[in-house]
């Protein structure tokens, strides 16, 4: 394994959607079975980074609607 590649750390993505695209694509590319095991490691790992970013977005939406509703979550309703 290449040390400068493992010792850089992988850009955070500039949006939800962006991680979102690119964990979608290293699953595609994972499930495919063509990876070498060097490229599914550092693919796990990038994916649990984009994971990680997803899911840091989406508590710090949750927290906003929070408080725009005053603190109180209101059940969804279909328009």
């Amino acid at each position: 394994m290449d040390r400068t590649e493992a010792s850089t750390p992988a850009p955070a993505p500039a949006s939800f959607e962006d991680a979102q695209a690119e964990l979608d694509e290293l699953v595609r590319a994972m499930e495919t079975g063509q990876m070498p095991l060097d490229g599914l490691l550092s693919a796990y790992k990038r994916g649990a980074q984009l994971l990680e970013f997803c899911r840091s977005r989406l508590d710090a939406v949750e927290e906003q609607v929070k408080v725009l509703e005053e603190g109180q979550l209101k059940p969804w309703t279909r328009p």
